[in-house]
């Protein structure tokens, strides 16, 4: 997805991907609060994909997301490899044109689970990392904290979603709370980092001992 805030008129995708897929086209649904938008089609070939290609630039113009297109079936079969991504579109969608496509599908809680550990883990061994990679400089810190917040508060929603009794700490909701910031002072960050690492740390024991 890129290139427009996925404010525009969706209808305008619907009748290019009619003129695409014919009767092929099983459902366009939005995402996100709207702003995405995912298409099911009986077959995708490389064909389909040069038309799509050839209309990005218009749907772009008229502030339409680059749509996420799948054939039949693709979506149920991808549910365990992306729980974390295709769970936030079950939650969160509106069928625009065609039957809905969603009614029937569950996300299995293990799947989550271990898709957030995933995250969970990398986010805590890139963390460090960086900190290496700092070299002690505070204005480098700060910039790893602040590029990293967003992706910390992600986790934090998705464990929470997962069990809504997860407290991050008090270092953890001061990091969750510096998503979107876009500086941070180097005494705050020299002060932050070592509870913003113990929280990750949290993070990664609650789920890996997380059961349904």
């Amino acid at each position: 997805m890129d290139a427009s805030d996925g404010a525009g008129d969706v209808r305008v995708l619907e009748r290019d991907l009619r003129a695409i897929f014919g009767d092929r086209l099983q459902s366009l649904s939005t995402y996100a609060h709207g702003t995405h938008t995912l298409v099911i089609v009986d077959r995708l070939s490389a064909d389909d994909l040069r038309a799509c290609a050839a209309r990005t630039a218009a749907w772009h113009d008229a502030r339409l997301a680059t749509p996420l297109v799948l054939g039949a079936d693709e979506f149920e079969s991808s549910l365990d490899a992306f729980p974390l991504e295709f769970g936030a579109i079950l939650a969160d969608h509106r069928v625009v044109a065609g039957r809905a496509p969603f009614d029937s599908l569950t996300v299995d809680p293990a799947d989550v689970r271990r898709a957030i550990e995933v995250q969970a883990r990398s986010q805590l061994i890139h963390l460090r990392e960086g900190y290496l990679e700092t070299r002690g400089r505070s204005d480098a810190l700060s910039l790893l904290i602040v590029d990293s917040a967003p992706g910390f508060r992600a986790l934090v929603d998705s464990v929470r979603r997962l069990d809504p009794t997860f407290d991050p700490g008090v270092a953890g909701k001061e990091i969750a709370a510096l998503a979107g910031a876009h500086d941070l002072a180097s005494p705050d960050a020299e002060r932050l980092f070592p509870g913003y690492l113990e929280a990750v740390e949290r993070l990664v024991k609650h789920v890996d001992r997380w059961t349904a």
